[in-house]
């Protein structure tokens, strides 16, 4: 991978784990942002998961955040180890977005595009 791909890839991967700290300020009620309303219920209001559900289910947002910045990092730094962990975060991250699809359906979009990458790379490597 050339240094200016492997760089705009590590700073939208970086982006993605910045916008999931969207979901930690919402559902923890430390800050709104318009197009993300607190809400108790998942799956498209099929699942009430009540203030404490909802505040653990806010809580989880910081590891995919954590883990995508730091992937990020490591992919710039050339570090063995970013693939595993952008795959893990990727995927807590596509558990999390399917679970409130009705306002981060484009994090599952970005999610589904990164694992395709990464498969394709594993493959190609």
């Amino acid at each position: 991978m050339s240094d200016t791909l492997r760089i705009i890839s590590a700073v939208i991967i970086a982006l993605h784990g910045l916008i999931h700290l969207i979901g930690l300020a919402v559902y923890l009620k430390l800050a709104e942002f318009e197009g993300f309303a607190y809400k108790t219920t998942l799956l498209g209001g099929r699942w009430d998961l009540g203030e404490p559900g909802t505040q653990v289910f806010g809580v989880l947002w910081i590891l995919p955040a954590l883990g995508f910045i730091a992937a990020a990092a490591g992919m710039i730094f050339g570090f063995s180890w970013w693939g595993a962990l952008l795959l893990g975060s990727a995927i807590v991250s596509l558990l999390l977005t399917t679970l409130d699809f009705r306002v981060a359906f484009a994090g599952i979009a970005v999610n589904v595009i990164i694992l395709i990458a990464l498969w394709f790379g594993a493959r190609l490597a």
